[in-house]
């Protein structure tokens, strides 16, 4: 959980500190199109503002519209306006736009909850940290969340006052998200479950708000509220802010690239919501990729690009622009295929080099990464010049082995707790080192393997298709590859590979006409 207050309050302080930045507030209703191409916004004033690019992270503001009930308001989230006028003047520039859906619980006033009655749900000691530059050694002051349950009588109330729900009675259109359903879907899409978890979660630590994590809804505020009274320690419970569900624009990702930038209108960017994607990391992941290649394109400078075996990133961004998607996409580890690759205590050595590159990390930090590497080749060397006595605590009648202690970490059977060695060098090289190699030791075989299919991919990646190109004159290329690869223009082979509907024969015949230009 993250303290809502306090990280508006830092991030407001680092946009005003960030030098050559200038914030504009304003209503943008228009684009300035110049020969198919943006170069600037227009606000709802007049005033004009010239940019060599435009980025579009409008979220759910895009004719936003909040349902409570069968009650409907415009809105972009509760009390805020929605953008209006935006989405149909990108509509006659020829992109396509949708419509989704997504929701939010109720607040709640923690003064009025018995946490007596919740299940408490302590935070993890110490702290996995998001960022390899936080400091491990700091001391963070966490709060509980809290965890309780539905129960029949829950669902009873909500079963009664589905004609109410916007949901139910065909008032909302758009697509909603599949993997975190509202209260309502729950008890009828599920109705053998006898009960949904609820987790309530601080909002702050200075703040007696708790966002309860698991009621989306849109039913009407009375019907949350007697809901919500039937749950063990919210029977006396006050609503601080009820929830309710949101409709708003999104332009289906097949119409952007991987750079973010719109295939149709060139010096366009989308990044987040408007992509069709839902959640705060998904979108930030957007808004960093678009803001490095708005950038680079400004200085002429190559697109910024990360391969599915690189990142996650490059994971979500391959699926917007191959698979596009017609309901909110989340990014969910099993999406990607070289997870050994892609785990957490090896993101610096995937990533930090190709953020120094782009003047996104800096010098003190870059400098401990590059110790960072050494000490890890020292550990190596260490290691492989220790010796220690391995017994095998299944077979006790077999003779003790000495081998090194590196060579012992690729027995998977070896608990590293049981050899004072391990905890030593773990202490000495850093315990996210140590981790890190132990994890590229035993499953070295694993990622020697999966490197060669990545090495195969690639091959494909490196085939560039011309946006112009004419797959109607490819004989021997089926009609719904033709079709698919049309309307998604992917920019290289390896893209066209994962096209739904386009199969190894079609890419094969492919290969031999881009071969042939």
């Amino acid at each position: 959980q993250c303290d809502r207050a306090l990280y508006s309050e830092v991030m407001i302080s680092t946009i005003e500190r960030q030098e050559r930045l200038e914030v504009i507030e304003g209503h943008i209703v228009d684009l300035i199109i110049e020969g198919g191409i943006c170069y600037g916004a227009i606000l709802a004033t007049g005033e004009k503002i010239s940019a060599k690019a435009v980025i579009i992270t409008a979220g759910t503001f895009l004719n936003g519209l909040i349902h409570r009930g069968l009650e409907q308001t415009p809105a972009g989230r509760i009390d805020e306006l929605p953008a209006i006028g935006l989405s149909e003047r990108l509509q006659n520039l020829g992109i396509v736009v949708g419509r989704l859906k997504t929701g939010t619980p109720p607040r709640l006033d923690g003064n009025t909850v018995d946490f007596s009655k919740c299940e408490v749900q302590e935070g993890d000691q110490p702290p996995p940290y998001f960022s390899n530059r936080t400091d491990p050694q700091k001391q963070i002051n966490q709060i509980y969340c809290f965890l309780t349950y539905t129960n029949e009588k829950t669902h009873q109330a909500i079963r009664e006052n589905l004609d109410k729900s916007p949901l139910y009675s065909g008032t909302i259109k758009g697509i909603g998200p599949r993997y975190c359903p509202s209260i309502e879907d729950k008890v009828v899409r599920f109705a053998d479950k006898s009960r949904h978890q609820l987790f309530l979660e601080p909002e702050g630590l200075n703040s007696s708000e708790y966002y309860l994590n698991g009621f989306s809804s849109s039913l009407p505020e009375d019907v949350q509220l007697r809901a919500l009274r039937t749950i063990p320690g919210l029977e006396a419970v006050e609503m601080t802010r009820a929830g309710y569900a949101i409709e708003y624009d999104f332009f289906p990702p097949h119409q952007i690239s991987v750079a973010m930038e719109s295939k149709i209108v060139p010096g366009l960017y989308f990044a987040g919501q408007v992509n069709g994607t839902s959640g705060y990391e998904e979108a930030a992941a957007q808004g960093l990729i678009a803001g490095i290649n708005a950038a680079l394109k400004l200085r002429g400078e190559p697109t910024f690009k990360l391969l599915r075996s690189e990142a996650y990133i490059g994971v979500l961004l391959d699926d917007l622009v191959t698979k596009s998607t017609t309901e909110p996409y989340r990014m969910f580890t099993s999406r990607a295929e070289y997870r050994l690759s892609l785990r957490d205590d090896n993101a610096q050595e995937r990533l930090l080099e190709k953020g120094y590159r782009l003047g996104l990390v800096g010098q003190p930090f870059y400098a401990g990464f590059l110790a960072g590497k050494e000490a890890q080749k020292h550990l190596i060397e260490y290691l492989k010049n220790e010796k220690i006595t391995v017994i095998d605590t299944d077979n006790p009648g077999v003779t003790p082995k000495t081998i090194t202690a590196y060579a012992a970490l690729k027995n998977p059977g070896i608990d590293t707790l049981d050899y004072p060695v391990y905890a030593q060098v773990a202490t000495r090289f850093g315990a996210r080192t140590f981790n890190s190699l132990l994890s590229d030791i035993r499953y070295a075989g694993y990622i020697e393997r999966q490197n060669r299919r990545i090495e195969r991919q690639r091959r494909l990646e490196d085939y560039i298709i011309p946006f112009s190109f004419d797959y109607s004159r490819l004989i021997g290329l089926k009609k719904e590859a033709s079709q698919k690869l049309t309307q998604f223009r992917p920019e290289t082979l390896g893209q066209a590979s994962r096209i739904s509907g386009v199969s190894p024969g079609d890419i094969a015949v492919l290969m031999v006409y881009l071969h042939r230009a």
